[in-house]
C-alpha cells in the first residue's frame, strides 16, 4: 500500500514537470552547456522543467529551428542573424544574451601553413559554421576591417568539420572554441592566427543570444520564466561549484583541468551572463554594416524584440 502510494506520487511529480524543446549550438562549447549542466545538476528539475536537447552546427540552424517552431527555444544563436531573421518578420524573440565577447572563438592553421595572422588571409579560404552565425559574423568583419576582399568565406559547420577540413587542405583557415582544438593546439599541429576579440566589431560586445519561438512565448510566458531562472541559477553554479566541472569533464569526457582551462581562459566572468546586451546600439549599427540588415532597428522594435524575463 505505501509502495503504491509513493509511485503514485513519483508519477504525479512527473507529469507536473514540463518539458522544453531546445536547439543548441556546438555540443560541448563551455558558454552552450549551461543547459545540460543545470539538467544534469538536477536544477532545472527543481523548476518543474525537462529539457529536451538537440545539438546543431551553428546558430543558422539552431535558428531555423525556433523559426519553424520544431523546438521551443534556441541555445546560443549569433545575435545580428537573430537582428536579421527579425526584421524580415520571422517568428522569434531574443529571450536574454548568451555570450559577451568572442575572444572563446579562434581561426587557426596547420602548423606549416605560410598564412601568419588574419592579415594574410587575403586570397585564402576561411571558416564560418552556418549563416547568421557569430562565427559568420566575425569573419565578415574581419573581411572588412583588414581588408580581406579576395577571402573567400566558407560555412564549414562545427569544429570537428573544420579540422578535418584544414588538416586535409579543403579550406586554408578553420575556426573553433575550446575545449575544441586544445590538444592539436599544445601538440602544435595548427597555429592559433586570431580571435573574435580580433574583430573590433565583436570585442567587449554581445555576440551570441538565447531564442524563443514567438508564439511559445505567448502561450508560456509561465514556463519560459522558470527556464530562465534555472538558467541564472545554473550560471551562478557553474563559477561557484566545483561540481559543475566534474559534470562538465564527465559529460565530454575530458579532464577537470582541461575544463578548468576551457572555463578560465575563455569564459571568464561575465561573459556568459545573460540579464544584459552589451553595446546594443552598436549592433544595430553594424548589423546594416555588415548587411545582416537593411536599416537599423527602431526602439519599438528592438523593445518587441528583446524579452528577458524579470530577474
Amino acid at each position: 500500500m505505501i509502495a503504491g502510494v509513493a509511485m503514485l506520487a513519483a508519477m504525479q511529480a512527473a507529469s507536473a514537470e514540463d518539458t522544453v524543446k531546445l536547439a543548441v549550438g556546438q555540443r560541448g562549447n563551455w558558454d552552450t552547456s549551461v543547459s545540460e549542466i543545470g539538467q544534469r545538476a538536477g536544477i532545472f528539475k527543481k523548476h518543474g522543467l525537462v529539457l529536451e536537447m538537440v545539438y546543431t552546427n551553428g546558430s543558422g540552424e539552431t535558428q531555423q529551428a525556433v523559426i519553424s517552431g520544431s523546438v521551443d527555444l534556441g541555445i546560443a544563436g549569433g545575435i545580428m542573424g537573430a537582428l536579421s531573421a527579425y526584421a524580415k518578420g520571422a517568428p522569434l524573440r531574443i529571450l536574454s544574451a548568451e555570450t559577451t565577447g568572442a575572444g572563446d572563438l579562434y581561426w587557426y592553421v596547420k602548423a606549416d601553413s605560410p598564412i601568419k595572422s588574419i592579415k594574410d588571409v587575403d586570397g585564402h579560404t576561411i571558416a564560418y559554421s552556418t549563416h547568421g552565425s557569430s562565427t559568420n559574423g566575425v569573419v565578415l568583419a574581419f573581411i572588412k576591417q583588414y581588408k580581406l576582399d579576395k577571402a573567400k568565406p566558407v560555412a564549414m559547420g562545427g569544429p570537428a568539420a573544420n579540422i578535418t577540413a584544414v588538416m586535409s587542405g579543403q579550406v586554408d583557415v578553420g575556426w573553433a572554441a575550446p575545449p575544441f582544438g586544445l590538444d592539436q593546439l599544445d601538440k602544435g599541429d595548427i597555429r592559433m592566427i586570431a580571435t573574435g576579440n580580433d574583430a573590433d566589431v565583436f570585442k567587449g560586445q554581445t555576440v551570441r543570444v538565447n531564442l524563443v519561438n514567438a508564439n511559445y512565448l505567448k502561450e508560456h510566458q509561465d514556463i519560459v520564466n522558470r527556464y530562465m531562472k534555472a538558467y541564472r541559477e545554473t550560471v551562478a553554479f557553474m563559477y561557484k561549484d566545483p561540481k559543475a566541472l566534474e559534470i562538465y569533464s564527465d559529460w565530454l569526457k575530458i579532464s577537470v583541468a582541461k575544463a578548468k582551462r576551457t572555463r578560465d581562459d575563455f569564459f571568464k566572468p561575465p561573459a556568459i551572463e545573460p540579464d544584459k546586451i552589451v553595446g546594443l546600439d552598436q549592433i544595430v549599427k553594424d548589423a546594416v554594416e555588415l548587411k545582416f540588415t537593411a536599416a537599423p532597428l527602431t526602439k519599438d522594435q528592438l523593445a518587441d524584440l528583446i524579452r528577458i524575463p524579470p530577474q
